[in-house]
């Protein structure tokens, strides 16, 4: 199973929705906490171009955020990149 990075903060519905999906599929999760680290939060940025999070990894594909996971998991696509 390829290892999947999250960046998360520690009071995000969405990244507790996510893990849970995640963690369901089996997944080992490696959480970033960016809401008191502004370093992780500003190479966050950087790597995704995106604000929010969470920010999820598969591997090294940036899979998106919570919807963009489920739209994911919706079309059958989940399961195939966590056991690549």
């Amino acid at each position: 199973m390829p290892s999947v990075r999250m960046y998360s903060t520690h009071i995000c519905p969405y990244c507790i929705r996510a893990e849970h999906l995640l963690k369901k599929k089996g997944a080992q999760i490696n959480k970033i906490f960016v809401d008191h680290n502004p370093g992780e939060m500003t190479k966050m940025i950087e790597i995704t171009g995106r604000r929010t999070v969470p920010q999820i990894f598969i591997g090294d594909r940036h899979v998106g955020g919570y919807d963009d996971l489920v739209e994911l998991d919706l079309d059958g696509e989940l399961d195939p990149l966590l056991c690549q």
